[in-house]
């Protein structure tokens, strides 16, 4: 069986941070700048391109460390902290507040995003043991294109990954044969998902834990 990629964030100098659990989808998109001048007595005017504007990403991380009970803010802390300005990086001069934060890469197997800052970003802890230790948390993210880049371009029809799948994060109170009757029409199914995510007990699946869902053909 092969093994699911796992995502990750690539920083600015190569240090990679990685994602506990692979997104469900990502969002992309893009606009053009258009004018016109609009002419009293004069119907709609003919426009004008006046440029592109950089890309955008949105994506949304999830991280559980309820297996082992530590904070899970050694993970979000990280992201956090690509909000900050970096005096380090190569062009920074304090002495003139020249300085920014990092920009990232976002892969996952043969997907590489463009290099892009992080706009927005957005935290919530939705678990937490007795002690108030954070064990759960969602994070949104909103990544604009740094540079110019190639990144989501048109693809040849014969590249990309060769075994595509979908993604399904498990919600409270779900099974795996209800998953199965979701994908594949049949819940007895269930054992196709099991194997492919090295599901001991399909009894015990965990609110949030990331499916990978095979191809029914596969």
């Amino acid at each position: 069986m092969m093994a699911t990629e796992k995502a990750f964030l690539e920083l600015e100098g190569g240090e990679r941070l990685p994602c506990l659990f692979n997104p469900a989808q990502l969002a992309i998109s893009r606009s053009n700048d258009w004018t016109g001048e609009a002419l009293p007595g004069r119907g709609v005017p003919r426009l004008r391109y006046a440029g592109a504007q950089p890309g955008w990403m949105h994506l949304e991380l999830f991280f559980d460390t309820t297996h082992d009970g530590s904070a899970v803010t050694r993970y979000t802390g990280r992201i956090l902290a690509l909000m900050d300005v970096d005096p380090t990086l190569p062009g920074s001069d304090e002495t003139t507040s020249n300085a920014r934060p990092p920009y990232v890469t976002f892969h996952w197997g043969d997907l590489h995003s463009f290099k892009a800052v992080v706009a927005d970003l957005s935290m919530a802890f939705t678990y937490f043991a007795s002690n108030g230790t954070p064990l759960r948390a969602t994070v949104a993210l909103t990544l604009r294109q740094y540079e110019p880049s190639q990144a989501f371009g048109p693809q040849n029809p014969t590249s990309g990954t060769p075994d595509p799948h979908r993604t399904h994060r498990v919600r409270p109170g779900e099974t795996l044969d209800r998953i199965a009757a979701t994908y594949y029409g049949d819940a007895t199914s269930w054992r196709r998902l099991a194997l492919a995510n090295g599901v001991q007990d399909p009894l015990a699946l965990r609110a949030g834990t990331v499916l990978s869902i095979p191809r029914a053909d596969a």
